[in-house]
Parts: structure tokens; C-alpha cells; sequence
């Protein structure tokens, strides 16, 4: 596969399995540089799938996988470990350790990672902080947060190594519509500020749209669109309609598929 500096993450016929099942075929699509990609879909089309395929975490059955022109699988360990120190991801469970504090939450990957002096790791882990609105909340336990606080310590969590892709997986789940576009605002700030590549991975269709540059849509065990939000929405394909338009009779079916499930 040709290098290709105009994206972050490149899919070229890639197929992923999990115990035998295929659970996504024929994959092609390309996450560009600078931009947010909206990867949407029903629950279980294989979303998440292809988040772990991005991370190292699924190997592809077949085709070629390539993430910051790294070629996916990795030769070792360490090499994999590199790579994905140049990814942030935001868990929708959000993965804050109960005994630590905002603080130490966000530090830690700083502390695993690197060996910055203290007062370099403080004043990074309160940029991060101030980057998602939470100066004020660094002494604070996971416990005192809101949903939407505990995602933002998440998100600058995430990004206290600057990594250059973030990876989202269904930021949006468990929060109140106020806190959704807080979310969102951010993914959208972020991304232009830092320079970043972003993949919000989610079923949220109207709430994300507005804030993406492109679109891609996973059902059925493949990719079914792939374009811009402005296009998707004029699409009169009767998949794309049915999944935009949330109609329970369509081509995509509530069924166990015993040979293609996400």
C-alpha cells in the first residue's frame, strides 16, 4: 500500500473476524487528515469492530490497514506500543480510576509514559483541564463529577500525550442533550486547534452530523455510505433512509445474523 499523507487511517479491503464470524467485509474507506470522520451505524454493525481494528486490538483477516502510515498488524509489541502513544481514545464507559483524583486521572498516562518533572507534568495535566472547561475541578474524585464532567476528564485524559488521531467511541452515550453538544463542541474545537484527526464512532445521527466533515456508514457487514454529512442527508437509498429515519422495516433487519454480527 502507497503512503498517503492526506490520511490518518486507511482501510483497503479489510476483513474482521471474531471467533469465525465475519463481522465486517470488503472494507475500504480513509479517515483524511485534520478532519472528523463520523463513523455511524446501528447497534452491533461492527462500529467498535473497527476501533479495534485502528488500535492493534483485531488483527485484519484480510487487506491491508494502515494508521499514521504505519502498516497494521505491527511486528512487535513495542512497535504497537508506540503507535498507539500517538492515539487518544475516549472510552464511552470513560475508564476513570475511583481512587485517583481529576488530577491524577489526567496525569497518568503523563506518569507512565514519560519522565517530565513534576511541575512540567502539573502544568500540562491543568492545560488539558483548562482545554475541556475543568480548571477549577482538579481536586475533585470521579465520583463528585456529572456524566458530562466525567467525560471531559476523560477527553483531556486522552489528550494529555497530544497524540495526533483521536479515536471516539460513542462519546455521546448516558448524557443529557445540554452535555451532548458540550461534547461535541469540544471533539470540533479540538480537532481544528490542535491540528488533530478524529473518529467519533456512534449511533447519535443528528446530534453528530453538524459537526463532522465526513461521513461513513457501517450496516450489514460492510460500508454502506461514505461521504459528506450534506450527502448522507439527501440520500434517498432506502438503507440510509431507514437507519437516518429510524423506521423499524427496512434492509436492515433486528435479527441475530449468525454469520455477520458486531
Amino acid at each position: 500500500m502507497i503512503a498517503d499523507p492526506s490520511s490518518a487511517v486507511v482501510f483497503e479491503k479489510v476483513r474482521l473476524a471474531r471467533g469465525g464470524r465475519v463481522v465486517l467485509d470488503d472494507v475500504s474507506l480513509r479517515m483524511p487528515t485534520g478532519m472528523v470522520t463520523a463513523v455511524l451505524g446501528p447497534s452491533g454493525a461492527g462500529k467498535s469492530t473497527l476501533l479495534n481494528a485502528i488500535t492493534g486490538e483485531l488483527a485484519p483477516a484480510c487487506g491491508q490497514l494502515r494508521v499514521l502510515d504505519h502498516a497494521l498488524p505491527c511486528h512487535s509489541n513495542a512497535e504497537l506500543f508506540r503507535l498507539r502513544r500517538r492515539m487518544g481514545v475516549l472510552l464511552q464507559g470513560n475508564g476513570l480510576l475511583s481512587d485517583l483524583s481529576v488530577f491524577e486521572n489526567v496525569a497518568l498516562p503523563l506518569r507512565v509514559h514519560t519522565r517530565l518533572p513534576e511541575p512540567v507534568l502539573a502544568e500540562l495535566v491543568h492545560l488539558k483541564l483548562n482545554a475541556v472547561g475543568l480548571a477549577e475541578a482538579a481536586h475533585l474524585a470521579p465520583q463528585e463529577l456529572s456524566g458530562g464532567m466525567a467525560r471531559r476528564v476523560a477527553l483531556a485524559r486522552a489528550l494529555v500525550l497530544d497524540p495526533p488521531i483521536m479515536l471516539y467511541d460513542e462519546p455521546l452515550t448516558g448524557l443529557d442533550p445540554i452535555a451532548c453538544g458540550v461534547v461535541l463542541d469540544l471533539i470540533r474545537r479540538l480537532n481544528d486547534s490542535l491540528g488533530l484527526s478524529s473518529m467519533v464512532i456512534t449511533h447519535h445521527v443528528g446530534e453528530t452530523l453538524p459537526y463532522a466533515d465526513r461521513a461513513i456508514v457501517i450496516a450489514n457487514g460492510g460500508v454502506c455510505f461514505d461521504g459528506t454529512p450534506a450527502e448522507l442527508q439527501a440520500s434517498t437509498d432506502p438503507l440510509l433512509r431507514q437507519f437516518l429515519d429510524g423506521t423499524p422495516d427496512g434492509p436492515i433487519g433486528f435479527d441475530y445474523r449468525s454469520q455477520r454480527h458486531g
